[in-house]
Protein backbone atom coordinates (compact mmCIF):
# COMPACT_ATOMS: atom_id res chain seq x y z
CA UNK A 1 0.00 0.00 0.00
CA UNK A 2 1.16 3.51 -0.78
CA UNK A 3 -0.33 6.83 0.33
CA UNK A 4 0.50 10.15 -1.31
CA UNK A 5 -0.71 13.36 0.31
CA UNK A 6 -1.33 15.67 -2.65
CA UNK A 7 -2.78 18.83 -1.10
CA UNK A 8 -4.01 20.39 2.10
CA UNK A 9 -6.40 23.29 2.64
CA UNK A 10 -6.48 24.22 6.29
CA UNK A 11 -6.63 20.80 7.96
CA UNK A 12 -8.53 19.21 5.04
CA UNK A 13 -6.48 16.76 2.99
CA UNK A 14 -6.55 15.28 -0.53
CA UNK A 15 -4.47 12.22 -1.27
CA UNK A 16 -4.16 9.00 -3.24
CA UNK A 17 -4.17 5.58 -1.60
CA UNK A 18 -2.91 2.72 -3.78
CA UNK A 19 -3.51 -0.92 -2.87
CA UNK A 20 -2.97 -4.11 -4.84
CA UNK A 21 -6.48 -3.83 -6.27
CA UNK A 22 -7.28 -0.16 -6.85
CA UNK A 23 -6.19 3.44 -6.71
CA UNK A 24 -8.36 5.37 -4.25
CA UNK A 25 -8.60 9.13 -4.23
CA UNK A 26 -9.18 10.63 -0.81
CA UNK A 27 -11.17 11.83 1.00
CA UNK A 28 -13.17 8.68 0.35
CA UNK A 29 -16.41 7.14 1.56
CA UNK A 30 -16.50 3.34 1.71
CA UNK A 31 -19.91 1.72 1.15
CA UNK A 32 -20.63 -0.99 3.71
CA UNK A 33 -20.91 -4.54 2.37
CA UNK A 34 -21.40 -6.32 5.68
CA UNK A 35 -21.63 -9.90 4.41
CA UNK A 36 -19.75 -9.36 1.17
CA UNK A 37 -22.59 -7.45 -0.47
CA UNK A 38 -23.71 -3.83 -0.27
CA UNK A 39 -27.38 -4.45 0.42
CA UNK A 40 -29.50 -4.65 -2.78
CA UNK A 41 -26.45 -3.98 -5.02
CA UNK A 42 -23.93 -6.21 -6.80
CA UNK A 43 -20.38 -5.87 -8.12
CA UNK A 44 -21.62 -4.41 -11.42
CA UNK A 45 -23.50 -1.68 -9.57
CA UNK A 46 -20.47 -0.89 -7.42
CA UNK A 47 -17.96 -0.75 -10.27
CA UNK A 48 -19.73 0.15 -13.52
CA UNK A 49 -22.48 2.39 -12.14
CA UNK A 50 -21.09 3.89 -8.92
CA UNK A 51 -17.36 3.49 -9.65
CA UNK A 52 -16.64 2.79 -5.97
CA UNK A 53 -12.95 2.07 -5.47
CA UNK A 54 -13.20 0.43 -2.03
CA UNK A 55 -15.92 -1.16 0.08
CA UNK A 56 -16.06 -2.50 3.63
CA UNK A 57 -16.70 -6.09 4.66
CA UNK A 58 -17.43 -7.33 8.17
CA UNK A 59 -15.10 -9.88 9.72
CA UNK A 60 -17.54 -11.03 12.41
CA UNK A 61 -20.41 -11.68 10.01
CA UNK A 62 -18.30 -13.28 7.27
CA UNK A 63 -16.57 -15.51 9.83
CA UNK A 64 -19.94 -16.81 11.01
CA UNK A 65 -21.50 -17.07 7.55
CA UNK A 66 -20.40 -18.41 5.10
CA UNK A 67 -17.11 -18.84 7.04
CA UNK A 68 -13.74 -17.30 6.21
CA UNK A 69 -12.41 -20.64 4.96
CA UNK A 70 -15.24 -20.86 2.43
CA UNK A 71 -14.43 -17.34 1.23
CA UNK A 72 -10.75 -18.27 0.98
CA UNK A 73 -11.56 -21.40 -1.05
CA UNK A 74 -13.63 -19.29 -3.43
CA UNK A 75 -10.81 -16.86 -4.14
CA UNK A 76 -11.07 -14.49 -1.18
CA UNK A 77 -13.54 -11.63 -1.14
CA UNK A 78 -12.48 -10.45 -4.58
CA UNK A 79 -13.13 -13.79 -6.26
CA UNK A 80 -16.14 -14.67 -4.14
CA UNK A 81 -18.00 -11.40 -4.75
CA UNK A 82 -16.57 -10.55 -8.19
CA UNK A 83 -15.80 -7.05 -6.89
CA UNK A 84 -12.20 -6.72 -8.07
CA UNK A 85 -11.31 -3.46 -6.33
CA UNK A 86 -10.23 -2.88 -2.72
CA UNK A 87 -11.80 -4.29 0.43
CA UNK A 88 -11.34 -3.04 3.97
CA UNK A 89 -12.45 -5.47 6.66
CA UNK A 90 -13.17 -4.46 10.24
CA UNK A 91 -11.94 -6.49 13.19
CA UNK A 92 -15.15 -7.58 14.89
CA UNK A 93 -14.57 -5.20 17.82
CA UNK A 94 -17.62 -3.14 16.96
CA UNK A 95 -19.82 -6.23 16.87
CA UNK A 96 -18.57 -7.19 20.32
CA UNK A 97 -19.67 -3.72 21.40
CA UNK A 98 -23.03 -3.71 19.62
CA UNK A 99 -23.80 -7.27 20.75
CA UNK A 100 -22.54 -6.67 24.28
CA UNK A 101 -25.30 -8.79 25.78
CA UNK A 102 -23.74 -11.87 24.11
CA UNK A 103 -20.05 -10.94 24.28
CA UNK A 104 -17.38 -10.39 26.94
CA UNK A 105 -13.85 -9.00 26.65
CA UNK A 106 -10.84 -10.06 28.73
CA UNK A 107 -7.15 -9.22 28.58
CA UNK A 108 -6.50 -11.64 25.71
CA UNK A 109 -9.54 -11.18 23.48
CA UNK A 110 -13.32 -11.26 23.17
CA UNK A 111 -15.69 -14.16 23.78
CA UNK A 112 -19.03 -13.94 22.00
CA UNK A 113 -22.03 -16.02 21.11
CA UNK A 114 -23.18 -16.24 17.54
CA UNK A 115 -26.36 -14.26 16.89
CA UNK A 116 -27.21 -16.97 14.35
CA UNK A 117 -27.06 -20.20 16.37
CA UNK A 118 -25.81 -19.29 19.85
CA UNK A 119 -22.45 -21.06 19.42
CA UNK A 120 -19.51 -19.64 21.40
CA UNK A 121 -16.42 -18.15 19.73
CA UNK A 122 -13.27 -16.39 20.88
CA UNK A 123 -11.55 -13.59 18.95
CA UNK A 124 -7.93 -12.81 19.77
CA UNK A 125 -5.76 -10.23 17.98
CA UNK A 126 -4.08 -13.05 16.08
CA UNK A 127 -7.28 -14.89 15.19
CA UNK A 128 -8.95 -11.85 13.62
CA UNK A 129 -5.89 -11.37 11.40
CA UNK A 130 -6.04 -15.05 10.39
CA UNK A 131 -9.71 -14.61 9.49
CA UNK A 132 -8.99 -11.47 7.49
CA UNK A 133 -6.06 -13.25 5.86
CA UNK A 134 -8.52 -15.82 4.55
CA UNK A 135 -10.87 -13.06 3.42
CA UNK A 136 -7.98 -11.49 1.48
CA UNK A 137 -8.90 -7.89 2.23
CA UNK A 138 -6.52 -5.09 1.24
CA UNK A 139 -6.81 -3.33 4.61
CA UNK A 140 -7.29 -5.28 7.84
CA UNK A 141 -8.39 -3.57 11.05
CA UNK A 142 -6.84 -4.93 14.23
CA UNK A 143 -8.86 -5.99 17.25
CA UNK A 144 -9.72 -3.16 19.64
CA UNK A 145 -11.75 -2.77 22.83
CA UNK A 146 -14.63 -0.40 22.14
CA UNK A 147 -16.83 1.02 24.90
CA UNK A 148 -20.17 2.81 24.78
CA UNK A 149 -20.35 6.44 25.87
CA UNK A 150 -20.71 7.77 28.45
CA UNK A 151 -18.29 5.47 30.30
CA UNK A 152 -16.29 5.70 33.49
CA UNK A 153 -12.66 6.80 33.41
CA UNK A 154 -11.70 3.37 34.68
CA UNK A 155 -13.45 1.62 31.80
CA UNK A 156 -11.93 3.95 29.19
CA UNK A 157 -8.45 3.48 30.70
CA UNK A 158 -8.92 -0.30 30.50
CA UNK A 159 -10.05 0.03 26.88
CA UNK A 160 -6.86 1.92 26.00
CA UNK A 161 -4.66 -0.58 27.84
CA UNK A 162 -6.24 -3.55 26.07
CA UNK A 163 -6.24 -1.83 22.68
CA UNK A 164 -2.53 -0.98 22.94
CA UNK A 165 -1.55 -4.47 24.07
CA UNK A 166 -3.62 -6.05 21.31
CA UNK A 167 -2.02 -3.66 18.81
CA UNK A 168 1.47 -4.79 19.84
CA UNK A 169 0.47 -8.42 19.42
CA UNK A 170 -1.18 -7.68 16.07
CA UNK A 171 1.75 -5.93 14.44
CA UNK A 172 4.24 -8.57 15.63
CA UNK A 173 2.00 -11.33 14.30
CA UNK A 174 1.37 -9.56 10.97
CA UNK A 175 5.06 -8.83 10.34
CA UNK A 176 5.95 -12.43 11.23
CA UNK A 177 3.37 -13.66 8.73
CA UNK A 178 4.78 -11.38 6.06
CA UNK A 179 8.30 -12.66 6.77
CA UNK A 180 6.94 -16.13 5.98
CA UNK A 181 5.51 -14.91 2.67
CA UNK A 182 1.91 -14.51 3.87
CA UNK A 183 -0.35 -11.43 3.69
CA UNK A 184 2.01 -9.77 1.20
CA UNK A 185 -0.73 -7.58 -0.28
CA UNK A 186 -2.53 -6.94 3.00
CA UNK A 187 -2.13 -3.91 5.26
CA UNK A 188 -3.12 -3.26 8.87
CA UNK A 189 -4.59 -0.21 10.57
CA UNK A 190 -4.65 0.44 14.32
CA UNK A 191 -7.67 1.99 16.05
CA UNK A 192 -7.29 4.90 18.47
CA UNK A 193 -9.65 4.79 21.46
CA UNK A 194 -10.20 7.08 24.46
CA UNK A 195 -13.83 8.17 24.41
CA UNK A 196 -14.24 11.95 24.30
CA UNK A 197 -11.65 12.58 27.01
CA UNK A 198 -8.78 14.65 25.54
CA UNK A 199 -6.09 13.15 27.74
CA UNK A 200 -7.18 9.57 27.08
CA UNK A 201 -7.22 10.27 23.33
CA UNK A 202 -3.68 11.68 23.53
CA UNK A 203 -2.49 8.61 25.40
CA UNK A 204 -4.05 6.16 22.94
CA UNK A 205 -2.90 8.08 19.84
CA UNK A 206 0.64 8.45 21.17
CA UNK A 207 0.98 4.78 22.07
CA UNK A 208 -0.40 3.47 18.79
CA UNK A 209 1.23 5.96 16.43
CA UNK A 210 4.65 4.95 17.74
CA UNK A 211 4.09 1.58 16.06
CA UNK A 212 4.62 0.94 12.35
CA UNK A 213 1.03 0.47 11.19
CA UNK A 214 0.08 1.19 7.58
CA UNK A 215 -2.67 3.58 8.66
CA UNK A 216 -4.61 4.71 11.70
CA UNK A 217 -8.29 4.90 12.54
CA UNK A 218 -10.25 6.91 15.07
CA UNK A 219 -12.68 4.53 16.76
CA UNK A 220 -15.11 4.75 19.63
CA UNK A 221 -17.11 7.69 18.28
CA UNK A 222 -20.67 8.00 17.01
CA UNK A 223 -21.64 5.64 19.84
CA UNK A 224 -23.96 7.90 21.79
CA UNK A 225 -22.03 11.13 22.31
CA UNK A 226 -23.29 14.55 21.01
CA UNK A 227 -22.11 15.46 17.51
CA UNK A 228 -20.06 18.41 18.74
CA UNK A 229 -18.21 16.15 21.16
CA UNK A 230 -17.33 13.90 18.23
CA UNK A 231 -16.09 16.84 16.17
CA UNK A 232 -14.02 18.19 19.06
CA UNK A 233 -12.48 14.76 19.65
CA UNK A 234 -11.54 14.37 15.98
CA UNK A 235 -10.09 17.89 15.93
CA UNK A 236 -7.92 16.98 18.91
CA UNK A 237 -6.88 13.57 17.54
CA UNK A 238 -5.93 14.15 13.89
CA UNK A 239 -2.89 16.35 14.70
CA UNK A 240 -1.56 13.45 16.80
CA UNK A 241 -1.69 11.10 13.79
CA UNK A 242 1.08 10.77 11.16
CA UNK A 243 0.62 13.14 8.23
CA UNK A 244 2.02 10.61 5.73
CA UNK A 245 -0.44 7.82 6.50
CA UNK A 246 -4.21 7.58 5.90
CA UNK A 247 -6.61 8.61 8.68
CA UNK A 248 -9.89 6.73 8.97
CA UNK A 249 -12.91 7.75 11.08
CA UNK A 250 -14.96 4.61 11.68
CA UNK A 251 -18.75 4.40 11.38
CA UNK A 252 -19.46 8.07 10.57
CA UNK A 253 -22.00 9.22 9.33
CA UNK A 254 -24.31 11.91 7.95
CA UNK A 255 -23.30 14.19 5.05
CA UNK A 256 -22.73 16.92 7.63
CA UNK A 257 -20.46 14.57 9.61
CA UNK A 258 -18.39 13.88 6.50
CA UNK A 259 -17.93 17.56 5.71
CA UNK A 260 -17.11 18.50 9.30
CA UNK A 261 -14.54 15.73 9.69
CA UNK A 262 -12.88 16.22 6.32
CA UNK A 263 -12.43 19.79 7.52
CA UNK A 264 -10.68 18.34 10.57
CA UNK A 265 -8.24 16.21 8.59
CA UNK A 266 -9.91 12.80 8.07
CA UNK A 267 -9.28 10.85 4.84
CA UNK A 268 -11.57 7.78 5.03
CA UNK A 269 -15.12 7.08 6.21
CA UNK A 270 -17.68 4.29 6.27
CA UNK A 271 -21.29 4.12 7.43
CA UNK A 272 -24.45 2.11 6.75
CA UNK A 273 -26.47 5.33 6.72
CA UNK A 274 -26.83 5.89 2.94
CA UNK A 275 -28.06 2.36 2.23
CA UNK A 276 -30.05 1.85 5.42
CA UNK A 277 -31.81 5.18 5.01
CA UNK A 278 -32.46 4.41 1.35
CA UNK A 279 -34.32 1.25 2.27
CA UNK A 280 -36.39 3.25 4.76
CA UNK A 281 -37.35 5.87 2.17
CA UNK A 282 -34.97 8.68 3.19
CA UNK A 283 -32.97 10.07 0.28
CA UNK A 284 -30.01 12.45 0.48
CA UNK A 285 -29.86 15.45 -1.82
CA UNK A 286 -27.82 18.59 -2.37
CA UNK A 287 -30.52 20.52 -0.47
CA UNK A 288 -30.92 18.09 2.45
CA UNK A 289 -32.97 14.96 3.12
CA UNK A 290 -36.11 13.97 1.22
CA UNK A 291 -38.63 11.48 2.59
CA UNK A 292 -40.16 9.70 -0.38
CA UNK A 293 -43.00 8.44 1.87
CA UNK A 294 -44.54 11.93 1.90
CA UNK A 295 -47.89 12.10 0.10
CA UNK A 296 -46.83 15.13 -1.97
CA UNK A 297 -44.43 12.99 -4.01
CA UNK A 298 -47.12 10.67 -5.39
CA UNK A 299 -47.60 12.84 -8.49
CA UNK A 300 -44.23 14.61 -8.55
CA UNK A 301 -42.56 14.38 -11.98
CA UNK A 302 -39.15 15.62 -10.80
CA UNK A 303 -36.22 13.31 -10.10
CA UNK A 304 -35.10 12.89 -6.49
CA UNK A 305 -32.62 15.76 -6.95
CA UNK A 306 -32.71 17.84 -10.15
CA UNK A 307 -28.99 18.59 -9.64
CA UNK A 308 -28.09 14.87 -9.50
CA UNK A 309 -26.85 12.83 -12.48
CA UNK A 310 -27.04 9.40 -10.85
CA UNK A 311 -28.49 6.31 -12.54
CA UNK A 312 -31.80 6.74 -10.70
CA UNK A 313 -32.26 10.50 -11.15
CA UNK A 314 -31.56 10.32 -14.88
CA UNK A 315 -34.36 7.79 -15.36
CA UNK A 316 -37.08 7.89 -12.72
CA UNK A 317 -39.44 10.35 -11.09
CA UNK A 318 -40.22 10.90 -7.44
CA UNK A 319 -43.71 9.67 -8.29
CA UNK A 320 -42.44 6.30 -9.53
CA UNK A 321 -40.12 5.87 -6.58
CA UNK A 322 -42.92 6.79 -4.19
CA UNK A 323 -45.05 4.10 -5.81
CA UNK A 324 -42.28 1.49 -5.57
CA UNK A 325 -41.73 2.27 -1.91
CA UNK A 326 -45.43 2.10 -1.04
CA UNK A 327 -45.76 -1.17 -2.95
CA UNK A 328 -42.72 -2.56 -1.08
CA UNK A 329 -41.25 -3.40 -4.45
CA UNK A 330 -37.66 -4.68 -4.11
CA UNK A 331 -36.57 -2.54 -7.06
CA UNK A 332 -36.95 0.49 -4.81
CA UNK A 333 -34.12 -0.69 -2.56
CA UNK A 334 -31.70 -0.80 -5.48
CA UNK A 335 -32.70 2.50 -7.06
CA UNK A 336 -32.72 4.36 -3.75
CA UNK A 337 -29.40 2.86 -2.67
CA UNK A 338 -27.79 3.76 -5.97
CA UNK A 339 -28.91 7.35 -5.52
CA UNK A 340 -27.79 7.71 -1.91
CA UNK A 341 -24.38 6.13 -2.53
CA UNK A 342 -23.90 8.27 -5.64
CA UNK A 343 -24.61 11.31 -3.51
CA UNK A 344 -22.11 10.26 -0.83
CA UNK A 345 -19.38 9.37 -3.31
CA UNK A 346 -20.02 12.58 -5.23
CA UNK A 347 -19.83 14.64 -2.05
CA UNK A 348 -16.34 13.23 -1.40
CA UNK A 349 -15.27 14.08 -4.96
CA UNK A 350 -16.52 17.63 -4.55
CA UNK A 351 -14.58 18.05 -1.32
CA UNK A 352 -11.44 16.60 -2.89
CA UNK A 353 -11.63 19.00 -5.83
CA UNK A 354 -12.17 21.97 -3.51
CA UNK A 355 -9.11 20.97 -1.46
CA UNK A 356 -6.95 20.56 -4.56
CA UNK A 357 -7.71 24.11 -5.73
CA UNK A 358 -7.59 25.67 -2.25
CA UNK A 359 -11.32 26.45 -2.06
CA UNK A 360 -12.54 24.14 0.68
CA UNK A 361 -13.82 26.96 2.87
CA UNK A 362 -16.00 28.17 -0.01
CA UNK A 363 -17.31 24.65 -0.55
CA UNK A 364 -18.03 24.39 3.18
CA UNK A 365 -20.11 27.57 3.23
CA UNK A 366 -22.00 26.62 0.06
CA UNK A 367 -22.76 23.14 1.41
CA UNK A 368 -24.62 24.62 4.38
CA UNK A 369 -26.16 27.46 2.38
CA UNK A 370 -27.94 24.93 0.15
CA UNK A 371 -29.47 23.39 3.29
CA UNK A 372 -30.65 26.68 4.77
Amino acid sequence: MHFDLEATDGHARAGTLTTAHSTIQTPVFMPVGTVGSVKSLDAHDMTDILDAKIILGNTYHLYLRPGDEVVHTMGGLHGFTQYDRSFLTDSGGFQAFSLSDISKADKDGITFKSHIDGSTHYFTPEKVLDIQGNLGSDIMMILDDLVALPATKERIALSIERTTQWAKRSILYHRANQAQGKAQEQNIFAIIQGGTDPEFRRISATQLCEMDFDGFAIGGLSVGEPNQAMYDTVELTTPLMPTHKPRYLMGVGTPEDLVENVKRGVDMFDCVMPTRNARNGTLFTSFGKLNIKAARFQTDELPIDPACDCFTCKRYSRSYLSHLYRARELTFFRLASLHNLHYYLGLMKQMRQAILVGKFEGFYREFYAKRA
